[in-house]
């Protein structure tokens, strides 16, 4: 998919604005008309719009109700019709989808140091993992038949841990982004 920059995208200081990731994320993604996604922890909701405007079904949810309330209002600015919910994971969901998104809260550090729920969308616990471990675990009951999990990862996650998560499961790197102090990548997980 290719990254508009002509959306109107409205901020919120307690939701994660769209960022690098958010646009390394939406360049990597192949959607395709009709396909039925779940996207969890939608932030502003940038990534659920793209999916949208490229054929896609699109639900989406996020555990902060700052962010439920301005991907709606995103959405609306922009004409885009998305099935918007607050949610843990996947407490609001119970449908099945060909793919589940997640640019998960990826980065080592406890929630309780910090105030506030943008917290919540980059403080990833002491290993980084943050809700992913509960997000594959779960993904069976939400994915038809060869479903797919597209996810963010940094290298500052611990990596043993990640491949624990992963399992046996077939992992392809979809794109990747040296930044400064890490490097970031798009993985996808099958089903």
């Amino acid at each position: 998919m290719e990254y508009r920059y002509d959306l109107k995208i409205s901020e919120h200081r307690e939701v994660y604005p769209p960022s690098e990731d958010s646009q390394l994320f939406i360049e990597s993604l192949d959607i395709i008309q009709g396909e039925k996604v779940l996207e969890i922890g939608c932030g502003s909701g940038i990534v659920s719009m793209h999916c949208a405007l490229n054929g896609a079904v699109v639900s989406c949810g996020d555990i902060n109700p700052y962010a439920v309330e301005l991907t709606r209002k995103n959405a609306e600015q922009n004409g885009i019709s998305l099935d918007v919910r607050e949610t843990d994971v996947y407490s609001a969901f119970s449908e099945k989808y060909d793919t589940i998104l997640f640019n998960l809260p990826y980065l080592p550090a406890e929630e309780d140091e910090y105030d506030g729920e943008l917290v919540k969308s980059w403080a990833g616990g002491k290993d980084g993992m943050g809700p992913l471990p509960e997000l594959l675990a779960h993904a069976p009951e939400h994915l038809v038949s060869g479903g797919r999990v597209v996810v963010v990862v940094s290298s500052l996650m611990d990596q043993d841990r990640l491949k624990e998560v992963i399992g046996d499961r077939t992992a392809s790197v979809l794109a990747e982004l040296p930044l400064f102090f890490e490097r970031l990548q798009i993985l996808q997980i099958q089903f």
